[in-house]
């Protein structure tokens, strides 16, 4: 077993050779070392500014459901190394990942049938994209080959879901000219509760109209637009999507990557509207945070118009796809989910991020305040610049909480199993950070 690196070479190493995500290389700011994870709690190396352990208010980036070193997915874990690890795809297969298909298409809205498993989230939306592209080819209708989203999304940062993420405000405007272009309709109203809007309607109408002969799909976050800015809209512009692209013969993708698994307090936010769409994509919680696995799910339209095409198949196929190990957490971790009242875990969450947050909303600079589900969010009346997430972030550990703005956004999604005083440590936590980003 190698001798562990003392904190300061390990920091050193890191920054001469690791990049971070969304950060230069080198980088500026040295990150927080983390030495273990349980529960709700990440463990420092050492201590930063007298705290050595931080509740962790982004569940890992919205997938940690269970918090960390749980010991269900553990044992899942274990059992599973006993048997394989990994095995390819082409050509054989195994009970993990045949039982987790299963159970996926159990689970999701019904009509959705057939589980293409991909290695990460941003992978399945471009396999999702793929499905909808060959669809339209093999119906001898290739000229159906954009896509059609509304402004303020975020789908991934491989090549195809940067064209559908935000062109203007996101962070993929760099490739503005370079990308595909896409046809943008305007955001979606705010507010969940929001009745529909007629006039966004007959917006969507219009270019749904105008777009249909070149359009193969429409892709949308579902009820949340997340790292695009943490917007919730009605589900009723979901329904509305769906009419219209059934009237207009286009496809309808729900990117669930970050919605699914109850984080919005339905299993899945499509199950807000009470619609299928063709295809539907879910990662991040998929595997309850251990390991990295997603997945394309479609219709059987979508599967046999792809199957009688020139080219009968879907040709991609991730090294890693369908890898067992993933397969057997991903499947303990939906059990453990479904096998508790998550949707009361939920709500009790819900309840203590409103009543935690509220006092946010006269604090100075501070725009607009909003909960949904196991989602809260604080909204700035300006972005923070770097010095401002720096002191905002800094601030947040001070009072013991791992949190990470962004934008216009101190924000929190903590895993289901955080309790009621860790929930208000959080809110606290998010307090203090809007302070101090925005007196920056």
């Amino acid at each position: 077993m190698r001798e562990p690196l003392g904190v300061e070479r390990l920091l050193e190493l890191d920054r001469q050779h690791v990049w971070h995500p969304y950060g230069p290389m080198p980088g500026r700011r040295d990150p927080l070392v983390v030495e273990s994870a349980s529960g709700v709690r990440l463990r420092l190396a050492e201590p930063v500014h007298g705290v050595r352990e931080l509740v962790d208010g982004m569940a890992s980036w919205w997938s940690a459901l269970h918090g960390y070193n749980h010991p269900v997915l553990n044992e899942a874990a274990r059992a599973q190394l006993d048997r394989m690890s990994h095995v390819m795809f082409g050509g054989l297969t195994h009970e993990p990942a045949v039982r987790l298909a299963a159970r996926l298409v159990e689970i999701t809205p019904e009509g959705l049938e057939h589980v293409f498993l991909a290695d990460s989230g941003s992978v399945s939306v471009e396999v999702a994209v793929k499905m909808c592209l060959q669809y339209w080819r093999s119906s001898g209708r290739p000229e159906k080959r954009r896509l059609m989203t509304w402004r303020g999304g975020y789908h991934g940062d491989t090549w195809t879901p940067m064209s559908v993420c935000d062109p203007d405000g996101g962070m993929h405007s760099l490739w503005a000219g370079v990308l595909p272009e896409q046809v943008f309709a305007d955001a979606p109203p705010a507010g969940f509760t929001a009745e529909e809007d007629p006039a966004y309607a007959a917006h969507l109408r219009e270019l749904l109209e105008r777009h249909a002969h070149e359009l193969a799909a429409v892709i949308v976050e579902p009820v949340v637009q997340n790292a695009g800015g943490m917007r919730f809209h009605s589900p009723s512009y979901l329904r509305l999507l769906r009419r219209l692209c059934d009237e207009y013969d286009v496809l309808l993708v729900f990117d669930e990557i970050a919605t699914g698994f109850g984080r919005t307090g339905a299993l899945f936010a499509a199950d807000h509207a009470g619609v299928t769409p063709d295809v539907m994509c879910v990662g991040k919680a998929l595997t309850g945070g251990y390991l990295t696995m997603a997945a394309a799910l479609c219709t059987s339209r979508v599967a046999e118009g792809i199957s009688r095409g020139e080219v009968p198949v879907l040709a991609h196929g991730p090294t890693f796809m369908g890898n067992p190990l993933a397969a057997a957490v991903a499947l303990a971790s939906i059990d453990l989910l479904l096998g508790q009242d998550w949707q009361a875990e939920v709500k009790r969450i819900e309840a203590g991020l409103r009543e935690g947050l509220a006092p946010a909303a006269s604090l100075p600079g501070v725009r607009d305040v909003r909960v949904l589900g196991a989602i809260g969010a604080v909204e700035l009346d300006r972005p923070l610049d770097a010095a401002g997430m720096a002191a905002a972030t800094e601030a947040a550990v001070r009072e013991g909480v791992w949190l990470r703005p962004f934008g216009q956004l101190v924000y929190t999604m903590p895993p289901f199993v955080t309790g009621d005083g860790d929930v208000g440590r959080i809110c606290g936590a998010v307090r203090a950070a809007v302070e101090a980003g925005a007196g920056v």
